[in-house]
């Protein structure tokens, strides 16, 4: 198994805005290997959205080449595009994006029934990924009986049930109190160290610390790629798998 996991080169995605064309991505080339951890940084306008829904295939490029796990994803249609999503692809987003009538354990296994996995082995699985973000007591609890760092638990949970070679994080702290919001990134801290790749969308530098690397976005370029080193990571930061991340109580 390669430990490149994903690979963009001049990747450019353009809009027709009122007849002007907005460049909103601008030859980016990045590569990625399996079990980094990245934050992807940049104010409002920069790019940094686009980036992320190219990455995971909620968009295409207009050129440029986006190659995941060994496969060129830039070019496929629309059905092969959600195919790549449920198979290799976890979302985490700002505000949960949670069913509101449904608990806990059927928010989470959805995304198996949507990959026509048996009902049987949708529930163990769930209940599996939810104990494994700390929520086995509420499994039958609805959204609103949830705190805002739970219910971004369950939708951390939802993003891992289908064995994803990829995490792709949206501003997930943006509708947490700091210290929930830390409380969640050492989840995620924790995901990578047993080897699951992430890239994170942030506006705090303080989270952004988490992470091994930071690519700054400006005027829909990439400016910085750096490496951060481990000052704000965890001391067992170093004791990582080199496979995907195979979640487990």
């Amino acid at each position: 198994m390669s430990a490149l996991l994903l690979k963009t080169e001049d990747l450019v995605k353009n809009y027709l805005v009122g007849g002007q064309v907005v460049h909103a991505l601008n030859g980016v080339s990045v590569e990625v290997e399996r079990g980094e951890f990245l934050a992807v940084m940049g104010p409002s306008g920069s790019g940094k959205s686009t980036f992320m829904n190219l990455l995971g295939c909620l968009d295409k490029p207009s050129s440029g080449r986006y190659i995941l796990d060994g496969r060129e994803v830039s070019s496929l249609g629309p059905r092969e595009l959600a195919r790549v999503r449920n198979r290799k692809i976890g979302f985490v987003f700002q505000n949960f994006n949670l069913l509101r009538r449904t608990t806990a354990l059927e928010n989470v296994a959805l995304p198996l029934m949507y990959a026509r996995t048996h009902r049987r082995d949708r529930r163990e699985k769930a209940e599996q990924v939810l104990s494994a973000v700390g929520l086995s007591e509420r499994f039958h609890h609805h959204p609103a009986q949830l705190s805002g760092g739970q219910q971004q638990r369950v939708a951390i949970a939802r993003a891992l049930v289908n064995d994803p070679d990829l995490i792709l994080a949206d501003e997930p702290t943006g509708a947490l109190d700091t210290q929930t919001g830390l409380e969640l990134m050492r989840l995620f801290q924790d995901l990578n160290t047993r080897g699951m790749t992430i890239v994170l969308v942030t506006h705090e530098n303080e989270i952004a610390g988490f992470a091994e690397r930071i690519l700054r976005f400006r005027d829909g370029r990439m400016t910085a790629n750096d490496r951060v080193g481990h000052h704000g990571r965890g001391e067992n930061s170093t004791d990582r798998t080199s496979g995907k991340g195979r979640i487990v109580p």
